[in-house]
């Protein structure tokens, strides 16, 4: 499975070495943020509700060059909308390997 990593950020930072450390620190407090607000969701059974951190989510994925994760996020996105979970195990994992990236930044 693929991992994060910071290669879009650069591209997107070019030298800009504030502008890089400006974006991993929004990265850094905002996913667990989000990440704790999804499990509430999933935890109350409110899959909607989830569903729209999943896409808050998704776009992260994008930016830590996760391509697979983030279309595995655009199916499972569709799928919390129709009240379906059985994706929430392999999402998981997902959201653990991003955070355990994120702590080593």
């Amino acid at each position: 499975m693929e991992q994060p990593n910071l290669k879009y950020i650069k591209e997107l930072s070019g030298d800009d070495v504030e502008f890089e450390e400006k974006f991993i620190s929004i990265l850094k407090d905002e996913f667990p943020v989000e990440v704790a607000t999804y499990r509430d969701h999933i935890d109350s059974k409110e899959t909607n509700k989830a569903a729209d951190i999943v896409h808050k989510l998704k776009h992260k994925f994008n930016i830590l060059s996760m391509e697979e994760a983030y279309r595995f996020a655009v199916v499972f996105e569709e799928q919390l909308r129709s009240g379906k979970t059985e994706m929430d195990s392999d999402f998981n994992c997902t959201l653990g390997k991003i955070d355990d990236f994120l702590k080593t930044l």
